[in-house]
């Protein structure tokens, strides 16, 4: 049998899953149409943006986990949702914020190992327009996605 492991992690990680209609519908005692019906619902009105799973990543090899703080430079403080797209394409990032403060955006990187995530931030450090980077590391990881460890 194939191994695809590292292809599904990928896509389920990524947006690649469906909810099960049969145990929400048992959970909310609700038939499963009506359940199917409000899922569509919120999906067209923008509410539901994607289905995804919640990897445990000291099991899949991207454990190392860091916080990048970054500093914008002067020019960029009027579009940083242009530089904040362009971080985001990158598959070690797991996510992007605009925030407020001492500094212009934090962003979430996943990699196997420090060497790994060495990289992103040289790359992160080349782009234009980013001027500064803090690093708050991640010790052990407890909740995410709403979902306790």
């Amino acid at each position: 049998m194939k191994n695809l492991e590292g292809k599904l992690l990928t896509l389920l990680q990524s947006g690649f899953c469906t909810p099960r209609l049969s145990q929400l519908a048992k959970k909310l005692s609700e038939p499963t149409t009506t359940i199917q019906y409000n899922i569509k619902k919120l999906e067209k009105e923008g509410k539901l943006k994607a289905y995804r799973a919640v990897l445990d990543y000291s099991k899949t090899g991207k454990d190392f986990t860091a916080y990048a703080l970054l500093e914008l430079s002067p020019e960029a403080y009027t579009t940083p949702e242009i530089i904040a797209k362009s971080i985001s394409r990158n598959h070690n990032v797991e996510s992007v914020d605009i925030i407020t403060g001492d500094w212009e955006m934090i962003v979430k990187l996943r990699a196997k190992d420090q060497n790994e995530y060495y990289e992103l931030v040289k790359n992160l450090l080349s782009m234009k327009n980013v001027s500064r980077i803090k690093t708050l590391i991640s010790l052990k990881q407890v909740k995410s996605g709403f979902v306790d460890f």
